[in-house]
């Protein structure tokens, strides 16, 4: 099975077949892809100028999806191995006991969902790299009341969704699920209650 940055080669190689680069384009989403598959992919082409089914984009196009993919991955990788670090030296100073944005990251490790977004074309706009960057962010400081993507003060319960945790708070601005560790106790609370609202 292929990694990543040889299914990244077959997209940069000109020598290679359009349908191929476009098809390995599609396969580097099951390595990385922040939002899920299909809202990943769905982002990609809004963001580089492709319908989600053309079969024959511009390879300049499927070039550009793909370097937006690789730099949210560097991001996403950076924070990975600093979290590795901080855990080793946590258990090497006896606190052996995760917390919950451990319990969190767990379920998000290699990147795949870290921003779930359930409905394929509901997604934030901005760059991945930058998304995720927010995200990180919001992850290393004290919990907040809003999406940590876009600033969205309207978070809704969602249950049945298609991830890991299963049921969380939605952000109804850009469509993602809000880490429960970035979100205070009243803001959660809050979410819970425009669920009940929504569905009365």
């Amino acid at each position: 099975m292929a990694g990543f940055r040889s299914l990244a080669r077959q997209v940069r190689d000109p020598r290679c077949d359009l349908a191929l680069r476009r098809y390995s384009l599609r396969k580097c989403l099951e390595r990385f892809a922040p939002y899920g598959h299909r809202a990943t992919w769905d982002h990609l082409c809004s963001r580089a100028g492709f319908g989600p089914e053309d079969r024959s984009p511009d390879p300049a196009r499927l070039v550009a999806a793909l370097d937006e993919l690789e730099e949210a991955r560097a991001v996403w990788l950076a924070y990975e191995v600093e979290f590795a670090e901080r855990r080793k030296k946590e258990k090497h100073d006896g606190l052996r006991r995760p917390g919950s944005v451990d319990d969190w990251h767990r379920l998000t490790w290699g990147g795949f969902g870290v921003a779930w977004c359930d409905d394929p074309a509901v997604h934030p706009r901005e760059p991945l790299a930058e998304v995720l960057r927010r995200l990180i962010a919001a992850l290393e400081r004290e919990p907040g009341s809003t999406c940590p993507v876009c600033g969205g003060e309207r978070l809704a319960w969602k249950y049945d969704l298609d991830h890991e945790p299963s049921a969380g708070p939605v952000c109804t601005d850009c469509g993602i699920l809000v880490p429960r560790p970035v979100l205070t106790p009243e803001a959660l609370a809050d979410a819970r209650r425009a669920r009940l609202l929504v569905s009365a």
